[in-house]
């Protein structure tokens, strides 16, 4: 696994920050979804925020481990093809410092 992006969790219930991999650089926001009206909608969206396209989009899940709720993350471009992430905590003791961890396909 991979981190991908470094995000900062927002007092809205937002995470910001800036997506990078070998081939892309991008800043993006983690968006919640305001018009969710059913379960199988995203509860958020992934926005690229230099030009406002949509990237991809997140649920909230439950670890089958621990119990803990994360956000899963589904991404999709030409440059990234489709990648699936988990947004977890940074290392150090700052709660609102988050990255993006990309769940190669086994």
């Amino acid at each position: 696994m991979a981190t991908i992006a470094k995000l900062v969790a927002k007092a809205d219930g937002s995470f910001e920050g800036t997506l990078a991999t070998l081939s892309v650089t991008a800043p993006i926001a983690i968006l919640p979804n305001g018009r969710k009206v059913k379960d199988s909608e995203p509860d958020y969206r992934v926005i690229s925020k230099k030009n406002g396209f949509e990237l991809g989009a997140g649920w909230i899940r439950t670890s089958q481990t621990t119990g803990a709720e994360y956000v899963s993350v589904s991404l999709s471009a030409p440059e990234l093809g489709t990648m699936y992430c988990n947004i977890a905590n940074a290392p150090g003791d700052d709660a609102s410092q988050k990255v993006l961890i990309w769940n190669p396909p086994s």
